[in-house]
């Protein structure tokens, strides 16, 4: 009689990262995103990990795993404007190995102001351009004059509800 011989399951490595808004949070490595860079005005922080906290809601955090007091809300660009076509720079695409056919996740970092939540922005101008394979992101300045860093997403959400 042969007996079968179960595959051994090894546990993705983790890390654990204490946070102010969500606590402790275990994070298997290969969800860490690496922005070499950082972010502007947060260079230190280069490792991060996208939260979906309400998967009602459109908003995800890009927490930061290197200060746990880093974490920005962040929103796919295209929810809200979808005729965004962001230019990203050769020299850009380049240092994350990025092709025209290359996929890639892009986010824009949103701003919600405590007293008025429905004059949210999102910073067009400078989304975050990661390589889903890699994981290696970077925030990039688009090449195109017409995005802004305070785009209004009420007013570009009502646009499309209009159309």
């Amino acid at each position: 009689m042969t007996t079968a011989t179960m595959p051994i399951m090894t546990a993705m490595p983790t890390i654990i990262c204490s946070t102010t808004r969500f606590g402790s949070i275990e994070v298997e490595e290969d969800l860490i995103i690496t922005l070499r860079e950082g972010i502007i005005g947060f260079e230190d922080c280069t490792r991060y990990v996208v939260l979906h906290v309400d998967q009602k809601s459109p908003f995800r955090w890009f927490q930061s795993l290197d200060d746990g007091s880093v974490a920005f809300p962040i929103i796919d660009p295209w929810e809200f404007k979808p005729d965004y076509t962001p230019t990203i720079g050769d020299a850009d695409a380049a240092q994350l190995g990025l092709t025209s056919d290359s996929p890639k996740l892009v986010f824009a970092i949103a701003t919600v102001p405590r007293q008025d939540p429905r004059s949210m922005t999102a910073n067009l101008l400078a989304p975050l351009v990661i390589d889903p394979i890699t994981r290696i992101g970077k925030q990039v300045i688009v090449t195109d004059e017409h995005y802004t860093t305070r785009h209004s997403i009420m007013e570009e959400m009502n646009k499309k509800a209009a159309a």
